[in-house]
């Protein structure tokens, strides 16, 4: 017949594995890393997705800028271009400084006004955004260069897709993990010779 152990040497057995396992220092590398690592990597690509934030919104404000020459000095105005052709030439220009870096497709809309003066630059059309979609309404963005000594303010938007689609929810400001990125430019044109509106402005009804 099989002895079983005395309950005393049982314990005393069990007693020294357990001291043995805690004295083991084997893959407590990996065990403290496993520990660390959702934050680690969480703090990692929220790094990540702002640094490409930042980066956009500075190739957008670039782009604006360098478009935003052609209508200060007059030279689109003094295209003989038709009012169309000139926003759809400004938007080209815009899409060139992008670095192909951004689709110059309907996430990409321009917004050009003429005012009186500085002070009310600030009654720029408010923004909208489609119900059903969450897309940026542009129904009443509208397209105006002004003529010479005119002021004028130009705002591009972008409808960004943020790269991570669950880490990087707080930072989305549109439907479908988007973020709406804005540059705005704020200038009086030179005087050009052209005393023109140089486009219809805002649409009717807005």
């Amino acid at each position: 017949m099989r002895q079983l152990p005395i309950p005393g040497v049982f314990a005393t057995r069990w007693q020294r594995k357990f001291e043995a396992f805690c004295d083991d220092r084997r893959g407590l590398a990996a065990v403290e890393f496993a520990m660390i690592a959702l934050p680690f990597f969480f703090l990692i690509f929220g790094l990540l997705e702002v640094c490409v934030i930042f980066i956009m919104s500075s190739i957008l404000e670039h782009a604006s800028s360098e478009a935003a020459r052609q209508i200060r000095t007059g030279q689109l105005q003094n295209s003989g271009l038709a009012d169309a052709a000139m926003e759809t030439s400004f938007r080209q220009d815009v899409c060139d400084e992008l670095f192909g870096l951004m689709s110059c497709d309907t996430r990409l809309k321009t917004d050009v006004q003429v005012f009186a003066d500085f002070g009310s630059t600030g009654s720029s059309p408010a923004l909208e955004f489609d119900s059903a979609t969450g897309d940026l309404n542009g129904d009443c963005f509208g397209f105006s260069a002004g003529g010479q000594n005119q002021i004028v303010v130009i705002r591009v938007f972008y409808e960004w897709d943020l790269i991570i689609p669950i880490l990087s929810a707080p930072l989305a400001n549109m439907s479908n993990n988007r973020l709406l990125l804005q540059s705005t430019v704020a200038f009086r044109n030179e005087p050009f010779g052209n005393s023109g509106s140089g486009g219809p402005g805002v649409p009717a009804g807005c």
